[in-house]
């Protein structure tokens, strides 16, 4: 694997980015030995996502993907290694553990500092370089935009939050990152489904709703983290080889994205101020 084919771009005109930082499943061979086991390294990806999301193909969305496992590098990670969540369990640049806190590497096999920083210039740099390109190259055409960065994860992770998540977790730091219409317009149809919500719960957006944010410059984020039993049989016992990640149905999956459709809808049609000549919508 050489260059940024580890990243996959699909370009568009449309005024929105969609971002899946965590569905990668690649693991460079000169690593594979290093971890407890692929499965477990591969346990907290964001499963199926890219088929979840499929349907914005046809909105002309600009989409953005790494194929590269979190477990290897966490491109929604702050690169200094500072924590986005003090005093809370997280995982890391380089995550050590998993979700669980179980760790995902053999004894002594842990990366140091300096592949660390190898790792963060061969897999990190080029999604964000990537990520600021089409950023750049849409606010040529468009006043405002706005960088959607999806997310699912486990129901029940203790470790991590107590209790049952909302299926939709809306981020945006506090209230920070995006336009307050836009923001109520999706909790607007949250609220309409069938499925809670929560807003900055206890996900408030990672480093790419954070970091990016620039409302005032026409740039909005917004990071929608989804409990995967909206779209997967997610197994109410532990986690294991055996049982996860279950199997993409579409059927499974339809009730959910009858709200992500208009969900991407309100990211692409939320009002805005146009340039002359700018007949886009």
């Amino acid at each position: 694997m050489t260059g940024t084919d580890f990243i996959t771009v699909r370009p568009g005109n449309s005024r929105l980015i969609l971002s899946l930082p965590h569905t990668g499943t690649d693991i460079p061979d000169d690593l594979a030995p290093r971890f407890v086991s692929r499965w477990q390294t591969l346990a907290d990806a964001d499963w199926w996502l890219e088929k979840l999301y499929d349907f914005a193909e046809d909105r002309d969305v600009t989409i953005i993907r790494t194929t590269m496992s979190r477990s290897v590098i966490d491109v929604n990670r702050v690169p200094s290694g500072v924590s986005l969540y003090p005093g809370m369990a997280t995982t890391s640049l380089c995550p050590l553990t998993d979700f669980d806190g179980a760790p995902l590497y053999n004894e002594g096999q842990e990366p140091d500092d300096a592949e660390i920083a190898r790792r963060r210039v061969r897999y990190f740099e080029p999604y964000h370089a990537i990520l600021a390109r089409e950023i750049a190259r849409l606010r040529d055409s468009h006043d405002q935009i706005v960088l959607f960065d999806a997310h699912s994860i486990r129901s029940r992770i203790p470790r991590l939050f107590d209790g049952l998540l909302p299926v939709c977790n809306i981020g945006t730091n506090g209230g920070v990152t995006a336009s307050p219409a836009l923001v109520a317009e999706i909790v607007a149809l949250c609220a309409a489904s069938p499925f809670d919500h929560i807003v900055n719960g206890r996900f408030k957006g990672g480093y790419i709703t954070r970091h990016y944010a620039a409302p005032e410059a026409g740039v909005h984020t917004v990071q929608l983290e989804l409990a995967c039993r909206a779209y997967i049989d997610e197994p109410e016992d532990a986690i294991t080889e055996s049982n996860w990640p279950p199997p993409y149905s579409s059927d499974r999956a339809s009730t959910i994205r009858d709200l992500l459709i208009p969900i991407i809808g309100a990211c692409l049609d939320f009002p805005i101020v146009r340039r002359p000549g700018d007949t886009s919508c």
